[in-house]
């Protein structure tokens, strides 16, 4: 559970580090190298930072401020999109299957938001559609910024790869001792 917790802190640390770029991030990435050494547990990294998230937006906001909620849903898309890759497929496609998923996930990002704000701020289809458009260009530059990142996800696998396999070597040994 402290590597899950240690990697839900890294998730958010990636999305503090990049603030200042609007829409531009480690999350995708990390979701899409967890997802591929830890499949369905990587959920749990996931959730931590969406509560993490929830919990310094509340406090800086005096609890006030909601933006952080469509984060429930729209991450664990993601996740559920590179964990349904075959655990057998061939690395290459594996990363290449990433890397679009990362890009659709930053461009459709507004899209996936959408039915919060609509819910939210109860707004009629020609308001949501104006919201949507108006987002269109940081959903662009998210899109890049997650494609961008990408390119990092074949060495950080490999090395995640490496260090779990060591990790589970290391554990048996202990284990059989």
């Amino acid at each position: 559970m402290v590597i899950y917790t240690l990697f839900g802190v890294m998730l958010y640390l990636s999305d503090i580090i990049f603030e200042m770029i609007p829409n531009v991030h480690g999350v995708a990435l990390l979701i899409c190298v967890l997802s591929l050494v830890y499949r369905w547990k990587a959920i749990i990294p996931i959730l931590i930072y969406v509560m993490i998230t929830a919990i310094t937006s509340l406090i800086v906001s005096a609890g006030y401020s909601l933006w952080w909620i469509p984060y429930i849903y729209i991450f664990p898309i993601l996740w559920l999109l590179v964990t349904l890759i075959p655990k057998k497929a061939n690395i290459k496609l594996k990363v290449a299957l990433c890397i679009i998923f990362s890009g659709l996930h930053g461009l459709l990002f507004g899209l996936m938001y959408l039915p919060f704000q609509v819910m939210m701020y109860n707004l009629n289809f020609e308001m949501a559609l104006a919201w949507l458009s108006a987002g269109l260009v940081f959903d662009i530059i998210h899109m890049v910024g997650n494609i961008s990142l990408s390119t990092l996800i074949y060495p950080l696998y490999k090395t995640l790869t490496r260090l779990e396999k060591s990790r589970q070597s290391k554990f048996i040994k202990a284990k059989n001792e």
